[in-house]
């Protein structure tokens, strides 16, 4: 999993991105966290600032402007939800690895970055996509259709049986991230090794007849 503190991140064209110094990654981190918090990217800028403890003229020396910001956002996201299916494509591991690693890098990423579901939601739905839009929409599509491959060979289901139970994989997947304040048990979700266990129980329970 790629995060802010990496030496090296590249953008969705394959150009390095400059590295982030402490602030900026602050910023990005608390922008991230309240887009999640409140549903939707357009967050007052005085809210971002204020819950990274920062000026307001923080965001113009580091980003030049909030759209700025946002669209770096919207670059990290990009780069990190790829990273988070990598798994799909590792020849080393078997089918159900591939699986259970790629839910368990999504679920670490959304309890981190809360408002990485919100970035999707916003770039299905907006009316005026920009280039990064279309890029999300087009990387999630390209990795949906890797997992659709993997995950159906390893619950061995048929295809109209495959839509429901591809459903209930993706809703126990982000509905506990999601939802963390309504989950009981939400410590088998911040424990990787629990969670594990967790994916392992689900995906065992989607083998079922």
């Amino acid at each position: 999993m790629i995060y802010w503190y990496n030496n090296i991140n590249l953008n969705s064209r394959g150009e390095i991105m400059r590295e982030l110094k402490g602030i900026e990654e602050k910023i990005l981190d608390r922008a991230l966290y309240l887009f999640g918090k409140n549903g939707t990217t357009n967050v007052p800028i005085r809210t971002i600032v204020r819950e990274a403890e920062v000026n307001v003229s923080a965001i113009n020396y580091y980003f030049g402007s909030k759209d700025k910001m946002l669209k770096y956002v919207k670059e990290f996201y990009l780069e990190n939800i790829s990273q988070a299916y990598a798994a799909l494509y590792k020849n080393d591991l078997s089918d159900e690895e591939k699986v259970i690693e790629c839910a368990n890098e999504i679920i670490e990423y959304s309890l981190r970055y809360p408002g990485v579901l919100i970035m999707t939601k916003e770039a299905l739905t907006s009316k005026e996509k920009d280039d990064i839009d279309i890029k999300i929409i087009e990387n999630l599509k390209a990795k949906n259709k890797q997992l659709d491959i993997i995950l159906k060979k390893v619950i061995n289901s048929n295809d109209e049986e495959y839509i429901y139970k591809k459903m209930i994989f993706i809703s126990s997947i982000t509905y506990p991230t999601a939802n963390e304040e309504f989950i009981f048990e939400n410590d088998i979700i911040k424990n990787k090794e629990k969670r594990k266990k967790y994916i392992i129980s689900l995906i065992r329970l989607l083998k079922e007849k």
